[in-house]
């Protein structure tokens, strides 16, 4: 199927991303063993589940790509939720060798309808989520352009990240390994802020890094290599801590100030 111009409809709204009926052969397996075991894990507190990520798109790679998964409890989760969400991430990791890693998103179904979210995690639940199990919550939430609001709403925190980032830095182990996941997570990070800076202008959606950095790079020609470099880096991360003080010494402080200025900073929220 081709994806709609621009990631949006007919109508101009943006169009859900991905569909099971893209999840690549090699990916069936631990998709329907994820969907399978998530009702016995969380039982009746089990509101629904989501994928999302690369593998709902169609896009995953074999061996490298990991299983993103979005799960709604009918109460805020606790630390014993999290803890057996953990578990099944690692029994389906050791599993099935097609996939690099499990991340699951834990969330209780009236933080995901709430006012404070609808720009937010309401969005990423209705746009970049693909169902799983149980109603699709995107049925209660509204449509949604890449307008302003929604940009503010969903990368206008970086200010607030960059502090939490160099504690990071500072704490992480100094090999190249121990820095890997660092790289990919804050340059993957970094373009999706870049991208979200211009998307208003831009007037559409793609969660391809790649051409998120192209499309910031149009309309950001001085930082536009900075973007490009991170985008293959949050596919191809090296370890090198001078990309991290990159990161939180010149192009992060500039992204989030040029962010605050054009969209203005996100709602703040109690966590």
């Amino acid at each position: 199927m081709k994806p709609p111009l621009k990631g949006l409809d007919s109508e101009g709204f943006l169009a859900r991303e991905g569909s099971l009926a893209r999840v690549q052969a090699p990916f069936r397996p631990v998709v329907a063993a994820a969907r399978d075991r998530l009702p016995d894990v969380f039982g009746a507190r089990l509101d629904g589940a989501y994928l999302y990520g690369s593998i709902p798109r169609g896009t995953a790679r074999v061996g490298r790509s990991d299983l993103d998964l979005l799960v709604a409890l009918r109460e805020e989760p606790g630390d014993a939720d999290r803890a057996a969400a953990r578990a099944l991430g690692e029994a389906l990791d050791k599993e099935f060798p097609e996939i690099d890693g499990v991340g699951t998103l834990l969330y209780g179904r009236a933080r995901l309808l709430s006012e404070l979210e609808t720009y937010d995690l309401g969005w990423f639940v209705a746009c970049l989520c693909t169902p799983l199990l149980g109603a699709d919550l995107a049925e209660l939430l509204p449509r949604y352009r890449p307008d302003s609001l929604l940009a503010r709403e969903t990368n206008g925190d970086l200010a607030l990240l960059l502090p939490r980032w160099r504690e990071r830095i500072a704490g992480v182990e100094d090999t190249d390994a121990a820095r890997r996941p660092l790289v990919r997570f804050m340059s993957r990070h970094l373009v999706r802020t870049g991208f979200t800076l211009v998307m208003p202008r831009w007037g559409g959606w793609t969660s391809d890094l790649a051409e998120m950095a192209r499309i910031f790079g149009a309309y950001y020609r001085t930082r536009a290599e900075q973007m490009r470099t991170a985008a293959v880096l949050g596919y191809e991360p090296t370890g090198d801590r001078a990309v991290l003080r990159a990161y939180v010494d010149d192009l992060g402080p500039w992204l989030a100030e040029e962010y605050a200025r054009v969209h203005g900073v996100k709602a703040p929220r109690p966590d």
